[in-house]
């Protein structure tokens, strides 16, 4: 039963069922088996305190699936939840937000401000190779180029990793679209023509400078300026982009909430259009199993393409 669900899913389920049930608690109602009055006033009280669509179509997501697990019926399927639940939609949908973009020439200045060495105050040690920065390069790099996402990046290991002519290419055993791992989804990480601007070349510096050989390929670093066993979690890339960032000097603190590890996915495929890549050949890297998903990533200042509006001439 825990392997049925991805990890991720089950601790977002875990934290809703939890909220639900002391909602329940707090206004004397029975939260399994709920009842269709009970799941209704709970999505009404969300809306009223502002929460997002998505947020709400989460718990019953968690409703559900704690139900499900009982053998009970489902009671978000009961007509008045649903009736309230459309009618939420219908008024406080809002379009979703989506992190800024993080692609080329934005995206070189990034990488330059990644630091290389590592100094120390201690008198006479000598510098060596800053591995937190090296490891930084190395995963925005191949989070941009193989348009992967926050979970893909964190869960790779090395002998995920196969040596191609044209540089690497990368087995994902499970993802998003493929959580029970029915078939290999392989994504290219071809060789740049400019070494600090190669994904392959960042992250063979990477796993050189940090003696990693085999298990989890992005891993925390210590303060003494060791990798650890430890592999990432998919927050902590979130917090290495929008640091990254920072650095760099595109935005404050107060905005880098605007980025997240989903600005290189989406990133690419901005870039990608851009440079005249159709969605087809995006999906083929992105893994989108629809070409409007793809779509959906190509951004405003495309809109300007190809568009009659542009040439009417007044």
């Amino acid at each position: 039963m825990q392997a049925a669900r991805a990890a991720n899913t089950l601790r977002g389920y875990r934290s809703d069922w939890t909220e639900f049930s002391s909602w329940c608690a707090e206004h004397d109602h029975e939260p399994l088996p709920a009842a269709a009055a009970a799941i209704s006033a709970y999505l009404t009280t969300l809306a009223g305190h502002g929460a997002k669509v998505g947020t709400m179509s989460r718990r019953l997501s968690a409703i559900r699936f704690a139900h499900r697990l009982r053998d009970l019926p489902d009671p978000t399927e009961n007509a008045r939840v649903v009736a309230v639940w459309e009618g939420i939609r219908r008024t406080h949908n809002t379009r979703p937000e989506q992190a800024a973009p993080l692609m080329p020439p934005q995206l070189w200045d990034v990488l330059d401000a990644c630091p290389t060495t590592k100094t120390w105050k201690t008198p006479n040690r000598p510098k060596e190779p800053h591995l937190a920065g090296l490891r930084d390069r190395a995963l925005i790099l191949v989070g941009f180029v193989a348009a992967l996402r926050r979970s893909e990046l964190v869960g790779l290991d090395v002998a995920d990793l196969a040596e191609h002519p044209n540089g690497m290419v990368i087995q994902l055993s499970r993802s998003k679209t493929n959580q029970r791992g029915d078939v290999d989804e392989l994504v290219v990480l071809p060789r740049g023509t400019l070494p600090r601007r190669c994904p392959v070349a960042a992250l063979q510096t990477w796993l050189e400078a940090a003696h990693i050989t085999d298990g989890p390929l992005f891993r925390a670093v210590s303060k003494g300026n060791r990798a650890l066993e430890r592999r990432l979690t998919a927050g902590v890339v979130n917090t290495v982009v929008q640091a990254a960032v920072v650095r760099a000097g595109l935005v404050d603190e107060a905005q880098a909430g605007g980025y997240s590890a989903h600005s290189l996915r989406a990133g690419f495929v901005t870039y990608a259009h851009a440079r005249g890549a159709s969605d087809r050949a995006i999906a083929h890297q992105t893994r989108h199993r629809s070409l409007h998903t793809v779509g959906t990533y190509i951004r405003v200042d495309t809109a300007w393409d190809d568009n009659a509006a542009t040439a009417l001439g007044l």
